[in-house]
């Protein structure tokens, strides 16, 4: 919703065209999230037993088995401006080179927006599949020649970016979803760098999320204990109604935007049929929304709305509970997007403040080595003491990592800190003094 409105203009995605790549575990919630943002949009996945699971659960709508039944789905979606998700059972490489050889042979682009989800933070044990191969034979060679299965890789990243840089020179706009996709690409050497090292193309925390986390805004989780879809239901109604109750408080246009976006999520949950396991929801929240949900769902529990205690969690994919500098905080560039202490501040405030549990872990998202997340749990039992544990672990949990960004100098994030000393009692945070640039050049 974020790189429609940046590229694209407000309310213009009907018609318009996504396309990326994965149906494992986290990607696959692509599908879904065309569907509710209003696009068109193909999903390229290898996997035949990926696909049709996506498909079964309704996660997907349509199926192409071949370049040519897509991209014709695809244009009749396309000028009926319907919204429709597609699940393209192939290598995303050959999908890429289908819709670059349609435009060269047409002049007509036929995608505006793009991305990848291939899980390219493990490029040589099946997060990536060369299009050299298919599916069986990568799952072997991977194993019994994996000095090949690299340079096969690495010669299909580059093809993949061949066709994607043409597409992008047509009018397409790509990002990197934060998976390593840029990163890896540059090391088979593929042409994503400007020749002072930089990439060519933003990671999508450059191009869009990492506003939206400096606004505060990010994956607010919760579990209804008692696994009953009534409890979750009831949930859902709760935080619908503390959006609509932000959005009468006069937010700044960019605050008032991401409110929009999450209540159109939160209100169409049950309707899209998201849940696959455990009764749980995901919502965007900035600080004052989680606190406010939470405090509402304690009441809920101890009144008996929701029959069972709710845990509360988050992402790791969140404002302040990771140090990630390919994706979370590729946006903060004060030179300390490098550093790996935020996460630490982050679980130990936690703790301090009364979570139920908290975790350190390595590895999310990007890859060992890459990044450092921190994690908590918080169980809502009815208690008054659980309600004001809660409220004083989500002020530190969301502003921690809002103050990072604002000292940084990221205007939305001074906003947002400015806000948060207006409305949380005693709340109190050192702002940083914008220098001169003019000045500091001329030092």
């Amino acid at each position: 919703m974020n790189a429609g409105r940046k590229y694209l203009g407000p309310n213009n995605t009907a018609g318009k065209v996504y396309v990326t790549s994965g149906l494992g575990g986290m990607s696959g919630a692509q599908g879904k999230a065309i569907v509710i943002a209003g696009y068109v949009g193909v999903v390229a996945e290898v996997s035949r037993e990926a696909l049709d699971k996506r498909h079964a659960q309704g996660w997907i709508q349509e199926v192409a088995d071949s370049v040519d039944q897509c991209i014709e789905l695809v244009r009749e979606a396309r000028k009926d401006k319907r919204v429709l998700s597609i699940g393209f059972h192939g290598n995303v490489v050959t999908l890429w080179e289908g819709f670059a050889a349609y435009t060269e042979r047409t002049g007509e682009n036929l995608v505006e927006l793009a991305s990848d989800q291939t899980s390219l933070h493990n490029p040589f044990n099946g997060g990536y599949y060369p299009v050299q191969l298919s599916y069986e034979e990568s799952n072997v060679m991977m194993n019994s020649d994996p000095a090949q299965f690299k340079s096969l890789v690495e010669e299909s990243l580059r093809r993949q970016v061949k066709a994607v840089n043409y597409l992008c020179g047509k009018g397409m706009h790509f990002w990197d979803y934060g998976n390593a996709f840029l990163l890896e690409a540059s090391r088979a050497g593929a042409d994503v760098t400007k020749p002072d090292g930089s990439f060519i193309y933003p990671t999508y925390v450059q191009l869009t999320i990492g506003n939206v986390f400096s606004l505060g805004f990010g994956p607010f989780r919760w579990v209804c204990a008692s696994g009953r879809e009534e409890d979750l239901q009831k949930s859902d109604e709760i935080a619908a109604g503390v959006i609509r109750e932000q959005l009468t408080e006069n937010p700044s246009p960019e605050v008032e935007g991401n409110l929009r976006d999450n209540l159109t999520w939160v209100e169409k949950a049950m309707d899209n049929k998201l849940v696959v396991g455990s009764q749980a929801r995901i919502l965007y929240c900035n600080q004052a929304g989680r606190s406010r949900i939470a405090a509402a769902f304690n009441r809920a529990v101890a009144s008996g709305d929701i029959s069972a205690p709710v845990v509360l969690s988050r992402d790791h994919h969140d404002v302040s509970g990771t140090d990630s500098p390919y994706r979370e905080t590729s946006n903060i560039t004060d030179g300390s997007m490098w550093c790996a202490d935020m996460s630490i501040q982050n679980v130990i405030g936690d703790a301090l403040r009364g979570a139920t549990y908290v975790s350190i872990h390595n590895g999310g998202g990007v890859g060992w080595g890459e990044v450092m997340n921190g994690g908590f749990g918080m169980v809502l039992d009815g208690s008054e003491e659980a309600g004001e544990k809660a409220v004083s672990m989500l002020h530190w949990d969301v502003s921690n990592g809002v103050c990072r960004r604002a000292w940084a100098g990221h205007p939305l994030a001074q906003q947002a800190m400015s806000n948060t000393q207006d409305t949380v009692p005693g709340y109190h945070v050192t702002m940083c003094n914008n220098a001169d640039e003019d000045l500091i050049r001329s030092l």
